[in-house]
């Protein structure tokens, strides 16, 4: 998947533990999930959250 500029766009997944911030604590769960994807996919963005997928953005290429 691409996104509007030829980004490469991938899904991803998280724990529901993780899922179940989203309804009781919305600024938690954004901080989990950037936390998650900083720790293992280092260079990656998160675009969207969207039960049960997440999109990443792979920002590598665009900061050599």
């Amino acid at each position: 998947m691409n996104g509007p500029m030829g980004e490469r766009i991938w899904k991803s997944m998280i724990a529901e533990h993780v899922w179940q911030l989203r309804s009781s604590d919305p600024d938690a769960f954004k901080e989990a999930v950037k936390a998650h994807f900083a720790r293992g996919h280092p260079g990656f963005t998160v675009i969207r959250a969207k039960y049960p997928h997440i999109y990443i953005q792979d920002d590598r290429a665009s900061k050599k």
